[in-house]
């Protein structure tokens, strides 16, 4: 095999597929990436065999071949090497030599045999949804998603078709929950629900950073492919069953708060300034059009601060994790929030408006 490439080309390529390749693998295989030199350029795969990634390189093909190579160790040279470089990657003798100018590097290769490659076969169901659509949606959801690993079924954002006829997409980790819903693409009506795992997430949301046309998403009952511009990534699904969310979406909490969002989360990051971790808790108490918000921290001492609100229910006080409080705050849009709240120990349901695409729960804490 002898190719030669562009290193931003090259560089950009290997950045998208790297990522998925854990830093510490047992099985010395997964450590690599297969460059697989053809009519169509460089093809470059990497796999953590639940999630695989897929790019094509423009490059100059002298002599066509497969091989693997520490995945990890390729993008950190690739990195290094200077702007415009042409960089030469030729395979000989089990090492895959790499020259760039002077620099010359010679890097043990396993077999591409070895390589295990998750199937690329069709998958049943097929629609696209512009880029912009699925990071807002990615955005708005993936903070919400468990990091629990003994909760494996929340471990992701769990996709669905409504009985209504639209697309929503939920994530909850038990103390707060996201769940966005958009119109159904063309295509999408025969969707089974699926929970996409918190990785592939992760990996979708930095492809996605690039990417402003369509993204062609296909999908079965046990795997999702998505192609984005010149990446395709398909990954497991998580095979679990995704709980009754509606049933922790209140919908009879009769006090309102109306507040523009911005203020509110600037008030909260300044009272939690003197917050340990320990303390993450901040008081909010709601009087007649005004929200007083206090943090009291045993270590550094107590801090409030009056905020101009719309409010004219009962005064009662209630607390919550300023972090989860503050994640929520950070996508919400407009310069207006409807907080509706019950009592200090019901869950709290939070939105731009009434018909808002996108709604928040936020469980209370103890203060």
């Amino acid at each position: 095999m002898k190719v030669v490439v562009e290193r931003a080309t090259l560089l950009k390529g290997l950045g998208h597929v790297q990522s998925v390749v854990e830093r510490r693998n047992t099985i010395p295989i997964l450590s690599n990436v297969l460059l697989n030199a053809g009519e169509g350029g460089l093809r470059l795969m990497a796999t953590d065999l639940d999630l695989q990634v897929v790019e094509v390189v423009e490059a100059q093909v002298e002599t066509p071949g497969a091989t693997t190579v520490s995945a990890h160790t390729l993008f950190d040279i690739v990195r290094k090497l200077p702007d415009g470089a042409q960089v030469e990657l030729t395979v000989a003798n089990n090492r895959m030599t790499v020259v760039a100018g002077r620099a010359r590097f010679s890097l043990a290769t396993l077999p591409r045999e070895d390589f295990p490659v998750i199937g690329e076969t069709d998958l049943p169901v097929a629609f696209t949804l512009p880029a912009e659509t699925l990071r807002n949606l990615i955005d708005r959801t993936r903070f919400a998603i468990s990091t629990e690993e003994t909760r494996y079924y929340l471990n992701g954002i769990y996709m669905h078709v409504t009985e209504a006829g639209r697309m929503r997409a939920v994530a909850t980790d038990g103390h707060r929950l996201a769940r966005v819903e958009l119109a159904l693409p063309d295509g999408a009506a025969d969707m089974p629900g699926v929970i996409v795992p918190r990785k592939c997430v992760s990996e979708i949301r930095k492809l996605l950073d690039e990417a402003d046309g369509p993204v062609e998403i296909s999908l079965s009952p046990s795997k999702i492919r998505f192609q984005i511009g010149n990446a395709l990534l398909t990954s497991k699904l998580i095979d679990g069953t995704f709980p009754d969310y509606s049933r922790v979406i209140p919908t009879n909490n009769d006090r309102l708060l109306k507040i523009d969002p911005a203020t509110l989360a600037e008030g909260v990051d300044r009272v939690t300034a003197i917050a340990s971790e320990k303390t993450r808790a901040v008081k909010i108490s709601l009087d007649r059009d005004k929200v007083t918000l206090s943090v009291t921290s045993p270590e550094n001492g107590t801090a409030a601060e009056d905020l101009a609100a719309d409010y004219a229910a009962q005064p009662f006080d209630v607390g919550f994790n300023s972090r989860y409080l503050l994640d929520i705050l950070t996508q919400v849009e407009g310069d207006s929030i409807e907080v509706h709240l019950a009592d200090a120990a019901a869950p709290t349901l939070i939105r731009e408006r009434t018909d808002s695409e996108a709604l928040y729960v936020l469980m209370p804490m103890r203060v």
